[in-house]
């Protein structure tokens, strides 16, 4: 079975989201739909967009969990952008949050680093 997603990030503008999101997932829009949305392609069959919603902004909540998570943390600082916050649970898990210039929530989690 196949799972598709394709998760929504209302952004009230446009552009500084669109600088901010490339910065954060370290690439340009793999489309833009039309005039009001760009969508990355972070895994095959799993997208993220966002979208022009003014009045919508700022509600997202998105969690992506990833096995290289310091190498993908120290690509993003590199890139200019620091979390707002990091936690590790108590089975070692770790999930750093970064929050967009609209308030969206966007985290990366991953499992503790193999000893």
């Amino acid at each position: 079975m196949t799972l598709d997603l394709f998760a929504g990030i209302p952004v009230n503008d446009y552009a500084v989201a669109l600088n901010w999101y490339e910065r954060l997932l370290g690439t340009v829009p793999a489309f833009f739909p039309n005039d009001t949305e760009a969508v990355w392609e972070l895994a095959e069959h799993r997208y993220v967009h966002i979208e022009h919603r003014p009045g919508h902004d700022g509600q997202a909540l998105h969690t992506v969990f990833v096995d290289d998570l310091d190498t993908r943390l120290t690509q993003i600082t590199e890139r200019g952008l620091k979390p707002t916050s990091s936690q590790t649970y108590a089975n070692g898990v770790r999930k750093v949050t970064y929050h967009d210039p609209d308030g969206n929530e966007f985290a990366f989690g991953g499992a503790p680093a193999a000893r």
